[in-house]
């Protein structure tokens, strides 16, 4: 009797560029790099408050792109550089969709393509 892999994905993130890595067959297969997404960042503001706002909206229409790729997550590995993961773990947490989702993360630099697979491969061993 087989045991059924789960739907496993990683991201790494940081607050302008997010890699989504993910199997090449939904739940069976090597990792494969599934998406990018970008964070283009908010324009000039007259004052502070509309900035943060911009911002704000921005971020989370960043991390609901993030999300797209990754429909029926049943673990998900985030890892980057600053706060940007913990952002995008609290995210996932009020997002209902993901609410039973395994969410783990860590802190790394920005790698390669393949390194990346390399790393979030020997994360779901």
């Amino acid at each position: 009797m087989s045991e059924k892999t789960k739907k496993q994905f990683g991201v790494w993130l940081d607050s302008t560029h997010a890699t989504v890595v993910g199997r090449e067959l939904a739940d069976s297969g090597d990792f494969v790099i599934l998406a990018e997404a970008k964070n283009d960042g908010p324009g000039s503001n007259s004052n502070e408050n509309a900035a943060n706002n911009a911002e704000q909206t921005l971020q989370q229409k960043f991390f609901k792109e993030i999300t797209t790729h990754m429909q029926n997550a049943e673990e998900v590995h985030v890892t980057g550089t600053g706060i940007s993961q913990e952002q995008f773990m609290h995210f996932l947490a009020q997002t209902a969709q993901f609410k039973n989702t395994v969410a783990t993360d860590s802190t790394s630099l920005r790698m390669s393509d393949e390194k990346l697979v390399e790393y979030i491969d020997q994360k779901f061993k």
